[in-house]
C-alpha cells in the first residue's frame, strides 16, 4: 500500500469540508430567499435601528436632502408601491454610491451627488435603490451576509486559515448573487424613469462618465459585486430598445445643488 502524504490528506479533507460548507451555504441561502419577502414591516424597522446608528446623529434638514426626498416621494406616489415611506439620508463621504438600509432608509453618499449631472440621473439612482426594496434584495443580502459569517465562525473559528478560504470562496457566490440583484434593480430604475418623465434619458449617462479604469471588465467582473459599467450600459440600452423606450430632455439640477 502506498502511503498518503499528510499534505495530500489535508488537501482532501479541506476540499471535502469546503464542498460540504458551500453546499450548506447555498441550501440555507435558498431558505433566506424564502424568508426575506415574508419579514413583517415592523420587524424590518427594528432591524434598521443599528444600521441607522452608523449614519450618526441627524443633520439639519438641508434643501438638498429635501430635494432628494421630494424625488423619492414622487417615485413612490406614481411608480413604486412599497409598504412604507422611504426616507433619504445624506452621508458626507467620498464614495460614489447609495445604499438601501432596512426599514426604508436610503443613504446617499455626498461623493455621488458630486457626480450626477441631471435630475434624471439622480432619479435613476434613487429608483435603483427603490428597486432593491421592491424585490426585498436588501434583506436577502443581509441574511446571506450574516449566514456567511456565522458558518465560517461556528464551523471553523474566526481565526482559521480554512475559514478565510471559505469566506473568500462563498464571497464569490454572494457577489454573483449581488450582480443579479443589481441588474434587476437597474431594470426597475429604467421603468421608473419612463414612468416619471415619459422617456429614459439619464439612465446611462452617469455610468458612461465613470473612467474605464474603474470598470472591472474581463475576469475582474467575476470578483465584483456590481456589474461593470460597460456591461450595465449595454444591458440598459438593450432593455430600453426591447421595450421601445425613447430619450428626451434632461432636467437640470437645482441651482446651488452641489
Amino acid at each position: 500500500m502506498t502511503p498518503t502524504s499528510p499534505l495530500k490528506e489535508f488537501a482532501i479533507l479541506a476540499g471535502g469540508l469546503l464542498a460540504i460548507v458551500v453546499g450548506l451555504y447555498l441550501l440555507l441561502g435558498l431558505a433566506v430567499d424564502w424568508v426575506a419577502p415574508r419579514i413583517p414591516v415592523q420587524v424590518e424597522k427594528k432591524i434598521a435601528v443599528p444600521f441607522l446608528r452608523t449614519i450618526g446623529p441627524a443633520k439639519a434638514d438641508t434643501p438638498r436632502r429635501r430635494y432628494l426626498q421630494r424625488l423619492v416621494d414622487a417615485l413612490q406616489s406614481h411608480c413604486a408601491h412599497l409598504p412604507y415611506r422611504v426616507k433619504v439620508h445624506i452621508l458626507k463621504a467620498p464614495a460614489v454610491n447609495a445604499v438601501a438600509f432596512p426599514g426604508g432608509n436610503i443613504v446617499v453618499f455626498s461623493g455621488l451627488l458630486q457626480k450626477v449631472a441631471s435630475e434624471n440621473e439622480l432619479v435613476f439612482v434613487l429608483a435603483h435603490e427603490l428597486g432593491h426594496y421592491s424585490h426585498r434584495d436588501h434583506l436577502r443580502a443581509l441574511g446571506r451576509g450574516l449566514l456567511l459569517v456565522a458558518l465560517s465562525t461556528v464551523l471553523l473559528g474566526s481565526d482559521s486559515a480554512i475559514g478565510k478560504l471559505l469566506v473568500d470562496t462563498l464571497g464569490l457566490t454572494q457577489m454573483r448573487f449581488s450582480r443579479a440583484q443589481e441588474n434587476r434593480a437597474d431594470a426597475y430604475a429604467l421603468e421608473s424613469l419612463q414612468c416619471i418623465y415619459g422617456h429614459v434619458r439619464g439612465a446611462v449617462g452617469f455610468f458612461a462618465r465613470i473612467p474605464k479604469s474603474h470598470d472591472p471588465g474581463g475576469l475582474g467582473h467575476f470578483f465584483a459585486s456590481h456589474p461593470g459599467n460597460r456591461r450595465r450600459i449595454a444591458h440598459l440600452k438593450a432593455l430600453a430598445q426591447k421595450k421601445g423606450f425613447v430619450t428626451g430632455p434632461l432636467v437640470p439640477l437645482p441651482a446651488g445643488f452641489r
